[in-house]
């Protein structure tokens, strides 16, 4: 008989299990990450060590999941060795020194391909780390390998990837085999993207933690997800691994250019309760099952009996108008993609278009036929759209909805719905999925959103959701 989503989830962290001299005195359990550092700084267990029962636990399940296209396990090791090094002098670069980290393949690493999952770049190397994996390479962390991605990270996954939690399903996408890797308790941190539900999705259906940080809050350079909505997403096993990794990356290289990077303090920012929460349900409520809708509703009236005015449409017409301006945010959004990606799809279809997806070549032919001004029309919309969210939101500390319109779906002939995720992807404000409800007795997110600029606080209100 199947075990119910948290025996499984509990079985797969095994690798991440707490024991006493991993305790802070009066704190409790301390995350995944944080567990490791613990045993590290007391000498429990060395960087070494535990990069070897990573790649025992990858060589034990990886046949059945396929997270990795590549992996550097000779470079790891180097890496670990030195790490190890580091812990024993009392001397650690960061709390992430000598973490395993998986990285997406659509983002460089200097010692293996990016592939970006497409078979016109297999085996493509730059030689160059992207800023992200820059970023946790001088904060010490083991770069284990590439996952896998849907093609250009958009749709197609021509790789093998299943859900940890049930090989029959997907794990959703773009950032397949991070969630996967992550979900099977591979790594406790790994890094992804997100233009559409491409983070958020995957984590709601591997049972991780998922972060989409507000637009350009993290340093894409070297990542081939260049879009005016794509943004460094990011997959852990905990909020603290997120918090971590995010500002690890955001204090070394910073944000996009021209953005200020994320700001807030180095740990995990302490628990706050919301006072006042806006309930989307978005046009992808209808489509959720009945087992998500259940879960979702019980939630948020334990949120009201806990003093949480959780707000929605029948309460608040601005809600309404919120739920207005993001009702066409899948189709906007690709419309935008499309145009956006008529370079370079143009280059790749004269080299070979038998190598890209039907999918891809409908959207260049998409591209092709409109014009710059359908564009502008375009980001007018989505402008407009985020001038209503953001005049709503004075008035609220988030947002609450679904992470996924229910359990991952059996079947890898789709990465699943994302109408629940890309209204945070065109609004290009911070969210995060918490893999605290279940459907089908397998993970199910909830998703909170916040204003733009507002990472720290949306991980302070995270933080007391996960801990009520």
């Amino acid at each position: 008989m199947k075990r119910s989503w948290p025996a499984r989830a509990r079985a797969k962290m095994a690798l991440y299990e707490v024991d006493d001299l991993q305790r802070d005195a009066g704190q409790g359990a301390l995350t995944p990450s944080a567990a490791l550092t613990a045993r590290f700084r007391s000498g429990v267990s060395s960087p070494v060590s535990v990069l070897e029962e990573t790649f025992a636990r990858i060589d034990r399940d990886e046949p059945r999941v396929g997270a990795f296209v590549c992996q550097a396990r000779d470079a790891a090791r180097t890496a670990a060795t030195a790490s190890a090094q580091r812990w024993a002098a009392g001397c650690p670069l960061s709390p992430l020194d000598g973490i395993p980290v998986a990285v997406k393949d659509i983002i460089e690493t200097s010692d293996m391909p990016t592939g970006q999952g497409s078979p016109l770049w297999e085996g493509f190397e730059t030689r160059r780390d992207a800023a992200s994996v820059q970023a946790l390479r001088e904060a010490g962390a083991v770069i284990v390998g590439k996952t896998t991605t849907t093609e250009f990270a958009t749709t197609e996954l021509f790789a093998r990837t299943t859900n940890p939690h049930d090989p029959a399903r997907t794990p959703g996408g773009s950032s397949s085999g991070s969630a996967a890797a992550v979900g099977a308790g591979f790594v406790p941190i790994a890094l992804g993207s997100q233009v559409v539900g491409s983070t958020l999705r995957p984590a709601s259906y591997c049972g991780c933690y998922g972060f989409k940080p507000t637009f350009g809050a993290l340093n894409r350079g070297g990542s081939y997800d260049y879009l005016s909505q794509s943004c460094v997403g990011l997959l852990g096993a905990s909020l603290e691994d997120l918090w971590l990794a995010a500002r690890t990356i955001a204090k070394r290289v910073g944000g996009d250019p021209g953005h200020p990077g994320l700001s807030g303090p180095d740990d995990l920012p302490p628990a706050v309760q919301p006072t006042r929460l806006a309930l989307l349900r978005t046009e992808g409520w209808p489509r959720a099952t009945s087992g998500a809708r259940t879960a979702f509703d019980a939630l948020v009236e334990e949120l009201r009996r806990r003093g949480v005015d959780v707000v929605d449409e029948a309460t608040d017409p601005a809600l309404a108008g919120v739920e207005q301006a993001i009702a066409d945010a899948l189709p906007l959004t690709q419309k935008i993609n499309a145009w956006e990606f008529r370079w370079p799809l143009g280059t790749y279809a004269r080299q070979d278009a038998s190598k890209l997806s039907p999918v891809m070549r409908r959207r260049l032919s998409t591209a092709e036929e409109m014009t710059q001004s359908d564009y502008a029309q375009a980001l007018s919309q989505r402008d407009a759209a985020r001038t209503v969210f953001d005049n709503v939101m004075q008035r609220y500390d988030g947002t609450i909805t679904l992470a996924a319109t229910g359990a991952a779906p059996v079947g890898a002939d789709s990465t699943g719905d994302p109408a629940f995720n890309v209204p945070a992807s065109l609004l290009g404000v911070p969210a995060v999925s918490l893999p605290i409800l279940q459907d089908e007795g397998l993970p199910l997110g909830i998703q909170l959103l916040a204003a733009q600029g507002q990472d720290a606080a949306l991980f302070a209100f995270a933080r007391w959701m996960v801990s009520r």
